[in-house]
């Protein structure tokens, strides 16, 4: 295998528009790219920046109906919606060509994923993919193709027999979910805020898998306000255990960075620093566990200039293997195109001052706790059929 980073990376990604005024703003990848370029994340000579193919009919079929996507791509032609198909919603508003950018951002995160599967790179990234609400027959939640659940049906048709996705994002990972329910080959873990409080108010421990693939969904549903230390200890409660005993030939994370405290559209309490805490577990584990065959996505994150572009650009460094010194200063160059390119001040260093930590779950638990709570809900329900003892 080699040691390269693909990171997958074109400017008509931030074709993906919804228009003024919509929480999903192409310019935090904007931002984000334009950080780490700053920063010399793809200098190292083991990083390859290289372009986009979108996605074709044949492989956006690999998860959605043929109708679906025509009705895509006439929706986009005409500027009609079709509820029937989720198009033309408050959340999934119809732009001009819509199918054409959302199978750019799907073809982006297949390629990645053939990068690594192939062995022409370890760690491949899509920063402007991870939109995993998209069912197989209706856009969802900002998402009109599902693009990481696109990349494991085409990883799967190459022969993977064990693909790993864990979804940090602060929403369910409900279509990606739903895409493999039934197929004990994939094995898919969201962190997210309980169902109870969030769209799309999917996610319980309960939804553990289909008839034929028992253990294979994981759901660990946080309770609102969770912070950097609860959700590291939920973390690590729950997904290196499984993921241990899954044995996936290649780890696919989706890296949504709404968990931050400062996110709009949720109630979580994470630091850019937590985050970055997250990509470096996240980085271990597919050493640990993937032979490092590594595919990561970004997927949500609604606070455009403070958190978005630090937070993904720790992860691109962090696929680098050159992870950036928390107190780095953030370049004079970036605040200004920050500034300029939305008016707000940029954040001036690459932290927000936080060391998390966490209290290890075998080392006791408190069973008045919620966070407690949810963390044995989801190993009671998963883990006996993963052969792994919730109780130890």
């Amino acid at each position: 295998m080699s040691n390269a980073v693909r990171v997958v990376w074109d400017d008509a990604l931030c074709s993906y528009d919804f228009g003024p005024g919509h929480p999903l703003a192409p310019v935090r990848v904007e931002l984000t790219m334009a950080l780490a370029r700053s920063l010399g994340v793809f200098d190292s000579p083991s990083v390859e920046v290289t372009g986009v193919t979108p996605a074709d009919d044949e492989l956006l079929r690999l998860v959605h109906d043929p109708g679906y996507i025509a009705a895509v791509r006439k929706a986009g032609e005409t500027g009609v919606p079709d509820p029937a198909y989720g198009l033309g919603t408050d959340d999934n508003p119809v732009f001009p060509g819509m199918h054409e950018a959302s199978a750019l951002v799907a073809g982006a995160s297949v390629a990645a994923a053939e990068a690594v599967w192939s062995g022409a790179a370890e760690h491949a990234v899509n920063v402007a993919g991870g939109l995993h609400h998209a069912m197989a027959a209706a856009a969802s939640g900002f998402c009109v193709y599902n693009d990481p659940a696109i990349a494991i049906a085409r990883l799967l048709e190459r022969g993977a027999q064990r693909v790993a996705y864990v979804d940090i994002d602060v929403h369910h990972g409900d279509g990606v979910q739903a895409a493999f329910y039934d197929d004990p080959r994939v094995l898919t873990i969201s962190l997210h805020e309980t169902p109870r409080m969030l769209f799309p108010g999917t996610g319980f421990p309960q939804e553990a898998g289909g008839p034929n693939a028992e253990g294979s969904a994981v759901s660990v549903a946080l309770p609102a306000g969770t912070g950097d230390d609860g959700w590291l200890r939920a973390f690590h409660a729950v997904v290196p255990e499984l993921l241990t005993a899954f044995r996936p030939e290649i780890l696919v994370t989706q890296h949504g960075c709404d968990s931050h405290a400062l996110d709009p559209l949720a109630h979580l309490m994470l630091s850019v620093d937590g985050q970055r805490t997250a990509h470096q577990a996240l980085h271990r584990l597919a050493h640990d566990v993937a032979g490092g065959r590594w595919v990561a996505y970004g997927g949500g994150g609604y606070e455009l200039v403070q958190v978005v572009p630090r937070s993904w650009t720790h992860l691109l460094a962090e696929l680098a293997g050159a992870p950036i010194a928390p107190e780095t200063p953030t370049p004079e160059d970036w605040q200004e195109f920050a500034r300029r390119r939305t008016g707000e001040t940029a954040p001036r260093r690459m932290t927000e001052g936080r060391t998390p930590g966490f209290r290890r779950f075998e080392d006791g638990y408190d069973p008045a706790d919620p966070l407690d709570r949810a963390i044995v809900a989801t190993r009671n329900a998963v883990f006996p059929a993963h052969g792994v003892d919730p109780s130890l």
